[in-house]
């Protein structure tokens, strides 16, 4: 039996997107399986690690949260470096948050350093009511730009699970962004010269 120690792979995973538009919130889902209605805004970068098995290989995820307020844009460059999947969430209720998908992907290619990295759109909220996007629009914007899409509701669990397991499904089937490291671990990940422990917690997807 392998030891349960040994990682074999760790993989850099972004959240991006306007302030308010549910990405803590998604990241809390998945992580802690929990959900806080009075979630504050994210001062500068957060981060979470989670190990989940796909396909039988055991990954490490770390993932950062990023501020979504233009004050903290300094912070860019860093989070960017070496991150093999990145999930860009606008709220289905803002149009606003949709229209600024654009910028937040010129950032992207601004500021990656995998020219091969995963993109996966995410439509935030939808157990709301007063939807300003529609799911055809999202789905054709993914489209456009080779994203995966999935509509998701950080509240009800809707599409959770699923948004961060066909990234990294895809990610795996990406040569080069799939390397194995077979380093063994003591349950820490270090960023920065940082270590941040990292607890193992216990829709339908579209590749367009």
């Amino acid at each position: 039996m392998a030891d349960q120690s040994e990682i074999l792979t760790t993989l850099k995973i972004l959240l991006i997107g306007e302030s308010g538009v549910g990405k803590s919130s998604l990241l809390l889902r998945f992580t802690e399986d929990t959900f806080d209605p009075e979630q504050s805004a994210t001062i500068g970068v957060d981060f979470k690690v989670k190990t989940i098995t796909i396909q039988g290989n055991s990954t490490k995820l770390a993932i950062w949260d990023t501020a979504g307020q233009e004050r903290f844009r300094t912070l860019t460059p860093s989070y960017y470096r070496g991150a093999q999947g990145v999930i860009l969430v606008y709220d289905v209720c803002k149009r606003n948050s949709f229209a600024k998908l654009d910028m937040w992907l010129n950032e992207l290619d601004t500021y990656a350093t995998r020219t091969d990295i995963i993109k996966m759109l995410v439509g935030n909220k939808i157990d709301k009511d007063k939807r300003e996007v529609s799911r055809e629009e999202g789905i054709k914007f993914a489209r456009r730009h080779t994203m995966l899409f999935i509509e998701a509701s950080a509240k009800t669990r809707d599409g959770v699970q699923c948004a961060f397991e066909e990234l990294v499904q895809k990610i795996i089937q990406t040569p080069g962004l799939w390397e194995m490291n077979n380093r063994r671990t003591e349950g820490t990940f270090t960023i920065g010269g940082e270590h941040e422990n990292g607890e193992e917690q216990d829709g339908v997807c579209v590749y367009c």
